[in-house]
């Protein structure tokens, strides 16, 4: 049993103010393995204590968004079976999170998480590496279960590969690669190939210095009306204490200048992310604009007294234009 009680306040020029009062439950059960197999089942229900606010279904418009429906739902339904050398099996309904959840995630922050109807198989069978295979047939999003927009699900013909390589020297390297092809938003559609490497090192007996590099290429697929030729640039450095942390970082994706529209946008996308945890907490660019965007930024970590705070300065600006979007200050206890 897992509840989650939550209150969400959004001010924004020219809409109403939202005041959002979420209860999220899930109820799952999971039994125990018998001969490498076990069952999962899990119910999850949002309910809204308060309605002023926009939840992309209820049809207030005239609020500021908060998407978090109300819902009912079987969230996840899954058989897992698991071998020797890391082989495991889940056929279903089930939570998938890759990597840094940048390209692939449950999109947590949100009470109805976004769960996959898939097919995944991962093996270690290879001496430091970890190789999952996913096949995706639908993707239960978050704005669901009712029907409104953005659609509630995403009827998928995908396939998802990721090599996580853990036997370098110093640090570690995924491989990837996300055939993405949606029959209801074709405009999601595409092939994304990229590397990511990342890993930390000591300096004398209490620091540590961290980075983390990824490079990705993009191209349209499947019925997508767009021509995407985009990349997928990030760098992030960062310096750790015991009770104190100081990173920095550059994340691009790229656009094109020209008129666009939603349907024909060649920015990069990523359509499976939590992107709650990328380009400031607020949300603001779930989707890519067309001329794509640059996002440096700063952050500061610390813990006291069994306190942890988090304050970032984020900067963005079109990729391929001289557009100045603006900036954002992100704090949280």
């Amino acid at each position: 049993i897992d509840t989650r009680l939550r209150y969400e306040s959004v001010s924004q020029d020219g809409l109403n103010d939202a005041d959002a009062l979420t209860l999220r439950t899930r109820l799952g059960y999971e039994t125990r393995a018998f001969n490498g197999f076990t069952l999962l089942a899990e119910l999850e229900g949002v309910a809204q204590l308060t309605d002023d606010f926009n939840d992309t279904v209820n049809g207030n418009a005239a609020f500021a968004t908060v998407p978090d429906p109300e819902a009912f739902e079987l969230n996840r339904l899954q058989v897992t079976w698991a071998g020797a050398q890391g082989r495991r099996i889940v056929a279903g309904r089930q939570r998938i999170i890759l990597n840094n959840a940048r390209f692939v995630g449950n999109v947590g922050f949100r009470q109805n998480e976004q769960t996959f109807d898939s097919l995944r198989l991962e093996t270690k069978a290879l001496r430091g590496a970890v190789v999952n295979y996913i096949y995706v047939d639908q993707v239960n999003r978050v704005f669901g279960p009712d029907a409104g927009l953005p659609p509630e699900t995403l009827g998928s013909d995908s396939h998802l590969l990721n090599v996580h390589l853990t036997s370098l020297p110093v640090g570690s390297l995924t491989l990837y690669g996300y055939l993405l092809d949606f029959a209801n938003a074709p405009q999601l559609s595409t092939d994304t190939f990229g590397a990511r490497y990342d890993g930390d090192r000591a300096i004398g007996e209490k620091l540590k210095f961290g980075w983390a590099i990824e490079y990705a290429v993009q191209e349209d697929a499947g019925a997508n009306a767009a021509e995407v030729d985009a990349s997928y640039e990030f760098i992030e450095l960062g310096l750790q204490a015991p009770n104190a942390a100081v990173t920095a970082g550059r994340e691009v994706l790229s656009g094109e200048t020209g008129i666009f529209t939603t349907t024909t946008s060649p920015a990069f996308q990523t359509p499976l992310a939590t992107p709650h945890k990328f380009q400031g907490w607020a949300d603001k660019f779930v989707t890519t604009p067309s001329a794509g965007i640059e996002d440096i930024y700063v952050g500061l970590n610390g813990k006291l007294a069994g306190w942890n705070g988090q304050l970032v300065w984020h900067d963005f600006s079109a990729e391929a234009t001289t557009q100045d979007y603006g900036t954002e200050w992100d704090i949280s206890v």
